[in-house]
């Protein structure tokens, strides 16, 4: 059995023994107690007796056990079916996502968890310090539990905030080499990916927070307003991320594009300055017996004259404009 913990809560204290599961129903528990059990990559018998003993719906537990799901929050009975999306960053900035399902009654909170290395164990321990709070009941457990995914967001945006803004510093001074512009693309395709599969975790967190639902307290509601505070700050600065990738590309094409422009106008200028003592030399570089100054003594020092006066003129002007 992949039970990672199962334990009933009494006035937020939990008791000495875990809770078996046998697949018998549970007997009613008192107002202020509850059960609550951790599940990690259950197999179907597994899920089967958890579905008896706690009289969990058949389409709720089917989806519990795909781990494709996008988050959704849906109504059966008198329980309530949470499904959050986990991410964590791998080595070469791949972002890999889990999926945790939970069944919420009024006297029972059970997770699921698929493809997650985060477990929940330290949130268990923290939650049992403060009985206080935990005694709140099981809604309470369920936001500690969606605040714990929504704040694993956070590593992974200050990550790629910090590779972002090194590209970024990067592509003023050069134009981008093509493995950093492939780079680039797949940050972008993450990103994509991960609004794709993340952005539904708003929509999940709002409802939760201004909608009448089973097995949610409306004491409760403020606390899932929290969370959402949190998921539409991480989607924010995704979409911060994703702008500022698509103005690297942009602004370094430009800067790039004047870097050019420059050397273009310098290569101009010299081939104007250049010009012309080759076209003089072009001339007197004809073969005729008869042409003017040809024979003069002074002829040579008149002609370096003019082609200095005229080169020394132009290379005044470009630089005047800038070109050199």
């Amino acid at each position: 059995m992949t039970v990672i913990a199962a334990r009933r809560y009494t006035a937020g204290r939990p008791s000495e023994d875990a809770i078996a599961i046998d697949g018998v129903e549970r007997t009613l528990q008192p107002p202020n107690g509850f059960d609550w059990v951790g599940l990690a990559e259950p197999t179907l018998a597994e899920m089967d007796l958890v579905r008896s003993q706690f009289g969990l719906h058949p389409l709720a537990v089917e989806d519990a056990l795909n781990p494709n799901q996008l988050p959704k929050v849906e109504v059966f009975g008198k329980q309530l079916f949470l499904v959050a999306r986990t991410a964590a960053m791998e080595e070469g900035e791949s972002i890999v996502y889990g999926q945790t399902a939970i069944f919420l009654g009024g006297d029972f909170i059970v997770t699921v968890r698929f493809g997650s290395n985060r477990d929940h164990g330290t949130l268990r321990q923290r939650l049992e310090a403060n009985a206080e709070r935990l005694s709140e009941g099981p809604d309470f457990v369920a936001h500690a539990i969606l605040d714990f995914i929504v704040d694993g967001y956070q590593p992974i945006m200050e990550k790629l905030e910090t590779s972002v803004q090194t590209m970024e510093e990067r592509a003023i001074e050069s134009f981008p080499e093509p493995s950093t512009l492939r780079r680039i693309f797949r940050l972008r395709r993450q990103l994509r990916r991960f609004e794709r599969i993340i952005g539904p975790m708003e929509e999940v967190c709002e409802r939760l927070s201004t909608h009448e639902l089973p097995a949610v307290d409306h004491s409760a509601q403020i606390w899932f307003r929290d969370v959402l505070d949190h998921v539409r700050r991480s989607l924010t600065r995704m979409v911060g991320l994703k702008e500022t990738l698509a103005s690297i590309v942009e602004t370094a094409s430009l800067l790039e594009q004047h870097r050019q422009g420059v050397m273009t106008r310098q290569l101009a200028a010299w081939a104007a300055i250049l010009a012309v003592p080759t076209a003089i030399a072009g001339i007197y570089g004809m073969n005729f017996d008869v042409m003017p100054e040809l024979r003069w003594h002074y002829g040579y020092a008149a002609v370096w004259g003019v082609i200095v006066a005229i080169c020394g003129g132009l290379w005044l002007r470009f630089r005047k404009i800038g070109w050199l």
